[in-house]
């Protein structure tokens, strides 16, 4: 049975995934509005009572903006938290569409097993998830301030992988933002930036070599590009004799649009 992933939004301004096969269908985080979520179910063919969990990454408004209002247009779905990201979440959803889940422990839904994974960053218990469905496994890690062995492990056997390259470091240092706001985001805490996204691309394809692809996501407005996301993973890359093509696909996912819909199996 083919899987299929979707990206309807990431960046700063908003994040929301779908992964689904013929049955179910899963939202990773609900960070734009739940009007912008239904359009996208509809424009992907996906008939929203198919629709059985989000799952939440971390409690930041641009991950869990629409949630009340999207739990009272899905009410057949559930949404799947840890308990540190429920205690800091601030928009209600209704008791009876709350599920806990431990970070590191599998659970089900539907036909899919799904592995939350911890991460770095300035959130209560942020974390990503890795989705599995067959022998597909789709990988989503943003908001990490830098790629732990921990989760190195987890995301590089990854058949679509959707990986942080939040911002161009050279950009950043030199835009008007705040220098605390600039230490913060360059810190263990904060985001990933393009060299060392294509580094640990860089890692992956040298240790566990494999058809992939891999989708380059939240990208910051004022501090990357994605022509300059992309030809920065392309030189990360080149320089170790690694080249786009082949075995390795490599895409950007856009803040404010849809992706195309990729599909496995």
């Amino acid at each position: 049975m083919a899987v299929k992933f979707c990206s309807f939004a990431s960046g700063s301004s908003g994040n929301c995934y779908m992964v689904k096969d013929e049955e179910t269908a899963i939202l990773i985080d609900a960070g734009i509005s739940g009007k912008r979520i239904l359009e996208r179910l509809e424009q992907t063919n996906t008939d929203k009572d198919m629709v059985q969990a989000v799952l939440v990454t971390h409690e930041h408004s641009d991950h869990v903006m629409s949630l009340p209002v999207l739990t009272r247009k899905l009410p057949g779905s559930v949404v799947y938290a840890n308990e540190a990201t429920w205690e800091s979440i601030k928009r209600p959803v209704a008791k009876e569409q709350q599920r806990v889940f431990v970070s590191g422990e599998d659970f089900h839904i539907g036909d899919f097993l799904v592995r939350p994974f911890r991460v770095s960053h300035d959130a209560a218990e942020p974390v990503g998830f890795s989705v599995f469905h067959g022998d597909n496994q789709i990988s989503i890690c943003t908001d990490s301030g830098y790629i732990s062995e921990e989760v190195f492990e987890e995301i590089s056997r990854a058949d679509l992988l959707l990986l942080e390259a939040n911002h161009e470091r050279e950009m950043l240092l030199c835009s008007r933002y705040p220098y605390p706001l600039k230490q913060r985001i360059l810190g263990d805490e904060g985001h990933l930036s393009n060299v060392s996204c294509g580094e640990c691309l860089c890692r992956m394809a040298a240790e566990y070599p494999k058809e992939r692809c891999v989708l380059l996501g939240h990208l910051s407005r004022e501090n990357n590009t994605p022509e300059m996301a992309m030809q920065a993973i392309k030189n990360t890359l080149e320089e170790r004799r690694i080249f786009i093509g082949g075995q390795l696909r490599v895409d950007v996912v856009l803040r404010d649009r849809m992706s195309a819909v990729y599909e496995m199996g």
